[in-house]
């Protein structure tokens, strides 16, 4: 299973729906952790549980929105972890849901990335609110034996060849953040574009439109798609590469010089948080960025840590699957912000499926 694709799940008996003071009867030493499935496997966190005199319960969310939606119902007393995206703390942030991270408690922070140290999001007057926690890339997948050379953006807007066999996520951020790439529109202006920047991305996105197989919003529902040829290019997530390689298929992956959107979460502690909690969680903060873990996720995933803690424990092959081979990758990411007139973004995207 992959990021982003999980049905909202719980396990050991914890229900999204049910997080509440009144409900929870824990331990002190008790963690609640609310993440993604595949970041909490239990041979992952195994090496913590036998180090320390803890217990871990996991709830799982199917979307960013739907773990702020619980918090700010409420969940923030009954939950000691989050996952938050790095793009989207600042949502948690405004709603005073979080708590400064403890660096003093978390020593393997020392070891971001310098990317990660630098970014301003997850911060707020220079604290850390949300640290990073691990990150990837979306970029172009193709069937490479069906595309004549390696795609870079243009392919979703010029010429007809591959006209009825592309697809492209159903997200207004990344769908109108590629449009924007291709016209050139620099990262310094791209979150906050005028009105003539907007109709200009809205022509782009309706030619766009009449060249797409679907919008796809299942990873599942993609990979299938290209192992039978009907789309043999899309903006995508790295797993359909991986997978149907696997399988003998020639796939191609395809990072365009005019920018790749990078993606990171971030692990956050609500406030009210305290005491006995509140050092275990941060003890399982660190071990998260640290080298057992990583090494793991590296592997199992396959994903990167935000931090450097696992990256000599792993093959040049394991290495490259990950992008941490060769970090001057991240040079031409442009990682997701949240635009002022996101609303206007998400109309407009609308308006163009609609059509």
């Amino acid at each position: 299973m992959h990021r982003r694709t999980l049905l909202q799940s719980a396990l050991a008996g914890t229900a999204l729906g049910a997080l509440s003071p009144a409900t929870r009867a824990l331990a002190a030493t008790d963690i609640l952790w609310m993440t993604w499935e595949n970041l909490a496997k239990d041979e992952y966190l195994a090496p913590f549980l036998s180090a320390h005199d803890v217990t871990l319960t996991k709830t799982f969310i199917g979307t960013d929105d739907e773990q702020f939606a619980k918090l700010r119902a409420g969940g923030a007393s009954s939950v000691d972890l989050i996952t938050p995206g790095l793009d989207k703390v600042e949502f948690y942030t405004a709603s005073d849901l979080l708590q400064p991270i403890d660096f003093e408690k978390v020593p393997n922070a020392a070891l971001l990335y310098d990317t990660f140290k630098q970014t301003p999001l997850g911060k707020v007057d220079g604290e850390t609110y949300g640290i990073p926690f691990y990150w990837g890339i979306n970029p172009i997948v193709y069937r490479a034996d069906l595309m004549d050379e390696e795609p870079d953006w243009s392919v979703f807007f010029e010429g007809d060849k591959y006209d009825g066999k592309l697809a492209m996520r159903d997200y207004a951020l990344e769908g109108i953040m590629i449009a924007a790439m291709y016209l050139g529109i620099p990262e310094s202006e791209m979150f906050d574009m005028d009105d003539t920047q907007l109709a200009e991305i809205k022509r782009v996105l309706m030619i766009q439109k009449s060249k797409l197989r679907t919008y796809w919003n299942s990873i599942g529902d993609l990979t299938n798609l290209f192992a039978t040829g009907e789309v043999v290019c899309a903006f995508s997530w790295v797993p359909p590469y991986y997978d149907l390689r696997a399988q003998g298929i020639d796939m191609g992956m395809a990072k365009p010089e005019a920018g790749v959107i990078g993606w990171c979460d971030t692990i956050a502690v609500p406030k009210g948080v305290e005491g006995e909690r509140l050092d275990a969680t941060f003890a399982l903060v660190n071990y998260l960025l640290g080298p057992e873990y990583g090494k793991m996720l590296a592997t199992g995933g396959p994903y990167a840590q935000s931090t450097s803690a696992a990256r000599d424990m792993l093959s040049p092959e394991e290495q490259s699957k990950i992008f941490v081979d060769d970090l001057s990758v991240m040079d031409s990411f442009v990682w997701k912000k949240n635009p002022p007139r996101y609303n206007e973004w998400v109309a407009l995207w609308n308006e163009v499926k609609a059509s």
